[in-house]
């Protein structure tokens, strides 16, 4: 990774903006280094960069990556730190490379369709990434974990005695992640809001994935290596390696859960290994907090120092972003105070198969499958899918849903009765443990800034059943004469009835009264 030539003052901006530690590459500590700050900053001013593109009033482009990230690029550039940038698109590429690249930087990679729902555990090259900076490559030998703030004891932790099970006793946990971004994409369909200095990017339903993490649970290395945390902690603040920025301010990642949230033994993993694997770079590599239940931002990865506090984080991704507003909030008045900050994820499912428009040709069954899942320690316990857009519902048989986690999602199938023909709306819902279930509509989950979409999930799917007579009549002709019943648009290029037989009809049934 070659070094800047660019200079602030005379003085070149890799003395400016180091990469402090040996084997650290692409980190750069911002939260020590406050007179740091203060000189990003300013250099940020005498720049002009690239507007947020506009995404939600227009199509979105039909290419992979779907949006370029030019002012999150540039931000860095700026700084004399593009081989972050181009070191993150080199680790997808080597990691992510079949992804639908949602946002190529910082990257946000969302998992196909068959991948996604192709078995309980994600493999890990088709998991969802979703990335507020640059990709950090960090040596794991050279790694130490930081602990400070309201602890008796402040400790660095290398990887080798974190990994010692003599010293910290280990976990496995089953979790599904899930970005509060996920499904997204309906919300802005219906009625657009907030695009962020960092994209909010257009998710789909591919915004989730399950692993299973193998580490240590923060409260024994909290207990164990600190003496456990003095009366005032009441959280305890995650910093990421990653550089982040806001409204012209350079920071590293930074988030909080509550300390009651350590608390539960197996609730807060620190982790280095993902379905058996070391960590991949882009996860996290060489460790990152699995914080269970929780919207995925508060899972820090490239995690470097732990802050024991009295009260939630400053830091912007913590008190500034991931919130929830109510409806009458928006760009006329919102503020970081009148949204609650959203943790626990509530309970949503999502039709995966089949798409939304699809045509589908069946004999009064059509076979549905998706995901649903909720937060919280919540699990799963019914999902019912409407083939009348919610009137009447059907409930998946147990024996077609796969087992459940206290931490994890359940995936499902179903074939569904369906008589009717032509344009139907097909919905899911679930219910969790808590009897919790879904918002009806769209609109009753829309937020200004566009978490959580929550509510019944919809598509439509255009029914053609062949075990009606005149319907298979129709399917046999088109397949005598050659040709695709798709696409659904395209007219026939021959007549669709006989002149006698129209004469027959038309003279047993007038169109018009005899008198």
């Amino acid at each position: 990774m070659a070094a800047t030539t660019e200079t602030y003052n005379d003085i070149p901006l890799d003395q400016l903006f180091p990469q402090d530690k040996l084997g650290w590459r692409g980190y750069v500590e911002w939260e020590d280094r406050p007179e740091r700050k203060r000189i990003a900053s300013e250099i940020l001013k005498t720049k002009k960069f690239t507007p947020i593109p506009e995404f939600q009033f227009v199509p979105l482009p039909k290419t992979n990556p779907i949006l370029v990230g030019h002012r999150w690029k540039e931000y860095h550039e700026a700084l004399g730190l593009k081989n972050i940038v181009d070191f993150s698109w080199e680790t997808v590429q080597k990691e992510k490379p079949g992804m639908i690249h949602l946002l190529d930087f910082p990257y946000n990679g969302e998992t196909p369709r068959p991948e996604l729902v192709s078995g309980k555990i994600t493999d890990n090259k088709w998991h969802f990434v979703r990335n507020h900076g640059g990709v950090p490559d960090i040596e794991e030998d050279a790694f130490e974990l930081e602990i400070g703030g309201l602890v008796p004891t402040p400790v660095k932790i290398s990887m080798k005695d974190l990994k010692d099970p003599s010293k910290f006793p280990q976990e496995e946990v089953t979790v599904t992640i899930q970005c509060s971004g996920t499904r997204r994409i309906e919300q802005i369909q219906e009625y657009p809001g907030e695009g962020d200095e960092l994209i909010n990017a257009p998710w789909g339903e591919g915004a989730i994935g399950t692993a299973v993490y193998r580490g240590v649970p923060l409260k024994k290395v909290l207990k164990r290596a600190c003496g456990g945390v003095l009366p005032e902690c009441k959280h305890l603040e995650f910093v990421g390696a990653d550089t982040y920025f806001k409204k012209g301010n350079v920071l590293n990642y930074a988030v909080s859960v509550p300390y009651r949230k350590v608390r539960a033994n197996e609730e807060v993993l620190l982790a280095w290994e993902m379905n058996g694997k070391p960590l991949p770079k882009i996860h996290g590599f060489p460790l990152r907090a699995v914080v269970t239940g929780y919207i995925g931002a508060r899972s820090t990865k490239w995690l470097y120092k732990i802050n024991a506090i009295a009260e939630p984080s400053l830091a912007p991704v913590q008190a500034q972003e991931y919130l929830y507003f109510t409806q009458q909030i928006g760009k006329q008045n919102a503020k970081y105070s009148n949204g609650f900050s959203i943790q626990n994820m509530p309970v949503s499912s999502a039709i995966i198969f089949p798409t939304d428009k699809q045509v589908i040709i069946h004999d009064g069954k059509i076979a549905l499958q998706g995901w649903s899942y909720s937060g919280g320690g919540n699990w799963v316990e019914r999902v019912e899918v409407s083939n009348d857009g919610g009137h009447v519902w059907y409930a998946v048989d147990q024996d077609n849903m796969t087992e459940k986690h206290y931490h994890a999602w359940r995936l499902w199938k179903i074939e569904l009765p369906v008589d009717a023909e032509g344009w139907l709306e097909f919905c899911v819902r679930s219910w969790d443990s808590s009897n919790n279930t879904e918002p009806t509509f769209v609109r009753s989950a829309w937020n200004w800034d566009l978490h959580v979409t929550s509510s019944c999930h919809r598509i439509k799917i255009y029914s053609v059943n062949k075990s009606k007579p005149a319907t298979a009549a129709r399917l046999a002709e088109i397949e005598a004469k050659g040709v695709s019943f798709n696409p659904l648009t395209m007219p026939l290029e021959w007549s669709l009835e006989s002149v006698e037989d129209y004469l027959k009809y038309m003279r047993k049934h007038p169109r018009e009264p005899l008198n």
